[in-house]
């Protein structure tokens, strides 16, 4: 812990403050509620917010606070928090351990710092800018797979993409590449950081979903992009991760 920046050991007992939450109220029959998105919200993705953004304001209260349930407070620095307290909410309600709490930082535009912590399932994968990325307290690294026909592709989010123009050549990538999976929520991209897959391609995503796994991805060494190959914003829907080679190549296989 004494190498980390206490930006990032503010994130990580954040998370473990929410992960407490997350385990006392996991199988319990929560009470689901529908967001004007017609997105699922229970009292377990309001705590654990509520838990974050308590700890982080105590400790940078000049920070801004990006939250799924709680919205938005603008610091008065260029600094964000950009939090989702429980990622996968119906995997949650359902009872299957696929939810996870993202906190990420977000520093004049540019995402620096990433924590994805799945209690139930048992990760916490961590990265900040310089750092390099760890899981479950082991650096990890992405794949040398360099051949598209060689490569393990996971998917998940695809509602958007199967409307729009990209289907075709996803549907040509698909056939290319060596094994196809749907891990889905923060196991896809906790599994290409650590060298277990190779690409990810989601759509229908918001940047809260997604900012720490960016981080986590791009400090083991690989690529994270929106489908366009564009940086992610606070705007971006979309999302091609890879290693170095294969981002270039399937980014090129969808162009």
């Amino acid at each position: 812990m004494s190498s980390h920046s206490p930006e990032l050991q503010a994130a990580l007992a954040a998370a473990q403050r929410a992960a407490a939450i997350a385990r006392e109220l996991y199988q319990r029959n929560l009470e689901v509620r529908l967001k004007e998105d017609k997105s699922p919200v229970t009292d377990a993705d309001v705590r654990c917010e509520l838990a974050i953004r308590e700890v982080l304001e105590a400790r940078f209260p000049a920070y801004g606070f990006f939250g799924e349930e709680t919205g938005t407070h603008r610091g008065e620095s260029g600094d964000l928090w950009l939090v989702d307290p429980i990622d996968g909410t119906k995997a949650f309600v359902r009872e299957y351990p696929m939810f996870s709490t993202q906190i990420a930082l977000m520093r004049d535009g540019r995402l620096v710092l990433g924590v994805s912590s799945a209690p139930v399932y048992g990760e916490l994968a961590y990265a900040e800018r310089g750092g390099g990325a760890f899981l479950n307290g082991r650096r990890i690294a992405v794949s040398e797979v360099s051949s598209l026909e060689l490569a393990a592709l996971s998917s998940g989010n695809l509602k958007t993409l199967a409307s729009g123009a990209r289907w075709p050549r996803y549907g040509e990538l698909v056939a290319r590449v060596n094994r196809i999976r749907g891990y889905g929520d923060f196991l896809h991209y906790h599994l290409l950081a650590a060298g277990k897959i190779d690409l990810v391609i989601e759509s229908d995503v918001n940047i809260l979903d997604v900012a720490a796994c960016a981080v986590i991805v791009e400090e083991a060494g690989g690529r994270f992009t929106d489908l366009g190959g564009a940086p992610l914003s606070l705007g971006s829907t979309s999302v091609l991760a890879g290693n170095g080679p294969l981002h270039a190549a399937a980014l090129a296989a969808l162009a």
